[in-house]
């Protein structure tokens, strides 16, 4: 059996190399959740997208090398792209369908990718045992939505941050955004979940949905450019929908071929 496979950079800036590699598989009909799982811990990538053309829509999943998640921003940027772009460069949107519910991606008129997502608003929380001990330096203000959000007073305080890995690891959380106001842009982040098998995300659009809600009511505006502070680095240009929120962005296909099973 033979699928066809795509790694795409997602969110990229002006760097090569930039962004956030997605696998991107394309089925005609759906394997087991154990195959599955098992190509994307092949991969070895923060995620793998598994698409399957259902002609009015695609259906959509995606698997760290460990588990299944349920919403990927990079991981839905990439298929979007490789579907506008190159598989159907006549349409201008297209429709997923996700354990998230259904999802919209559409191309903007600055040639880019929008994804539109569900709002992720965070709240106030208590801090699981081990948190501020794992991340290594107290935050401002600690809210969660899915993932736990760590508010700082700077964008350096969010570089300087040098996790233990196998003490975050333990957490009881699923991911650790760590943010603050950007230097360079409305704000910035980082993104940690090494208990699902990823100990720093390079660009994070999952948990976009729950920054923008959070620096849109603090900024007081809706439009917004975020900047991830990983290795590789990633930009999003941002806006606030109330219940939804869409995140935009650059992607480049790195390696295109087959996976041979």
């Amino acid at each position: 059996m033979q699928i066809p496979y795509y790694q795409i950079d997602a969110f990229i800036t002006d760097s090569q190399f930039s962004g956030n590699p997605a696998g991107v598989c394309l089925l005609d009909h759906l394997l087991p959740d154990s195959t599955l799982q098992n190509i994307a811990f092949e991969n070895n990538l923060s995620e793998t997208a598994f698409i399957i053309d259902r002609h009015d829509y695609y259906e959509l999943r995606w698997f760290t090398p460990t588990v299944e998640v349920d919403l990927c921003g990079h991981a839905t940027l990439a298929p979007a792209y490789l579907i506008l772009k190159h598989l159907h460069p006549n349409l201008e949107t297209v429709k997923f369908k996700s354990c998230a519910g259904e999802l919209i991606a559409s191309k903007t008129i600055n040639d880019m990718i929008e994804i539109n997502f569900p709002s992720r608003p965070p709240e106030s929380c208590k801090i699981p045992k081990g948190l501020i001990e794992a991340i290594g330096l107290a935050p401002s203000a600690v809210y969660k939505s899915r993932d736990h959000l760590l508010i700082y007073n700077s964008e350096e305080q969010v570089r300087s941050i040098s996790p233990n890995m196998f003490g975050l690891g333990k957490v009881k959380c699923f991911g650790v955004i760590v943010t603050s106001v950007g230097d360079k842009s409305d704000f910035v982040s980082r993104f940690f979940a090494p208990s699902v098998g990823v100990p720093e995300d390079p660009v994070t659009g999952s948990a976009h949905s729950t920054l923008i809600p959070y620096w849109a009511n603090r900024l007081k505006k809706k439009k917004l450019h975020a900047y991830q502070l990983s290795q590789r680095g990633g930009e999003l240009f941002c806006n606030h929908l109330d219940d939804r929120v869409s995140m935009a962005g650059q992607c480049k296909i790195h390696i295109k071929g087959e996976i041979c099973l």
